[in-house]
């Protein structure tokens, strides 16, 4: 028997003691959490509902008056209403039962005022399944990335659908993690500059490209040459998804989309397939990086169908009111298309 040195028996017991700490806190934050429900629905359910606003505000602020006096100021009138809105917001307590051992009350707070459940729903799981902090999920928000995303862009059915797949399996669609557009503007690239500047830039800053790409994402090779028919071809940068399990292709241009780029890609993409791909992954993904697109081009070679994604990056943030306007404008004509192609199927 190897003898236990003081400097091991304080490692195991310093171990022991921060895993039943932490173990303490998931089991102290998923009972507030629900407490915080039910009182929301308990108001909800039996007072408020079918009631006047102006009465139900004055039972709120009886209500904390006298929780406020004999359990403090977690009680307030304020509190008492984000607890009604959480309730509202997410009317299953088996739901609730589930994420409150995921999130944190502060990461329901963040969530329960958007208005688009489907939305709201995004968030709550991503954030579950990607263990985000409370100051991930509001730069998350911050940054509109479920408008971003590719998965916002469809018809609500098979958003929800998705989103219930992701919940139920834990499993993430090639829709969930791609964007339109990326935000580089942490590149600090203005002005003039070169593809490889651009290349060089996202080299230099890999930390936060890969934050930017989204969850699951690995660096593989910047350059990766390949060699078809004693041609060499070059793949400005190859990553790979662990979630999706896929080699993820870049592509980087500095002007508009044009067609012949999807022929380059989908050259890459078998290769990658053939030579590159391994029995259990999916086949390959690519994405093409460009500072502008014209969208009836991209509809028309229809390349959601061959595993190409198209996106515009941003080297230099827009204000928040044009980004937003431009994101609900592309998600509109989207669905529309998706819905106009659903109707003469």
């Amino acid at each position: 028997m190897v003898p236990v040195t003081p400097q091991t028996l304080i490692s195991d017991i310093r171990r022991l003691i921060e895993t039943s700490r932490s173990q303490l806190a998931g089991a102290v934050n998923s009972a507030l959490t629900q407490l915080y429900w039910h009182i929301g629905q308990r108001i909800h359910s039996e007072v408020l509902q079918g009631e006047r606003a102006e009465y139900g505000e004055q039972v709120v602020a009886t209500l904390a008056q006298q929780l406020e006096a004999d359990y403090g100021r977690g009680f307030s009138s304020k509190n008492l209403r984000h607890m009604l809105r959480f309730a509202e917001s997410f009317p299953s307590l088996e739901i609730v039962s589930a994420l409150s051992r995921q999130l944190a009350w502060s990461h329901f707070l963040e969530i329960i005022y958007l208005k688009d459940p489907l939305k709201r729903d995004f968030y709550v799981h991503m954030c579950g399944q990607e263990r985000w902090s409370v100051r991930t999920l509001r730069e998350r928000m911050g940054s509109m990335l479920f408008e971003r995303t590719a998965l916002s862009r469809k018809p609500d059915g098979l958003l929800a659908g998705e989103l219930a797949t992701l919940r139920e399996q834990g499993e993430l669609s090639p829709a969930l993690v791609l964007k339109d557009p990326y935000i580089l503007d942490f590149l600090g690239l203005h002005d003039r500059y070169l593809e490889k500047d651009l290349e060089d830039a996202i080299l230099r800053e890999l930390e936060l490209f890969l934050l930017e790409l989204g969850a699951g994402f690995t660096f593989v090779a910047r350059q990766k040459r390949i060699q078809i028919d004693n041609d060499d071809f070059y793949i400005d940068l190859l990553f790979y998804n662990r979630r999706l399990k896929r080699l993820v292709a870049i592509d980087l241009k500095l002007g508009d989309f044009k067609a012949a780029d999807k022929g380059q890609m989908e050259l890459y993409l078998r290769w990658l397939a053939k030579y590159e791909q391994e029995p259990d992954e999916a086949p390959p993904l690519g994405i093409i990086l460009c500072s502008g697109k014209k969208q009836e081009q991209i509809e028309l070679l229809e390349l959601s169908q061959t595993g190409i994604h198209v996106a515009e990056y941003l080297t230099v943030l827009p204000p928040k009111k044009v980004l937003q306007q431009k994101l609900h404008e592309a998600i509109a004509r989207s669905r529309q298309r998706l819905d106009n192609r659903g109707e003469t199927a």
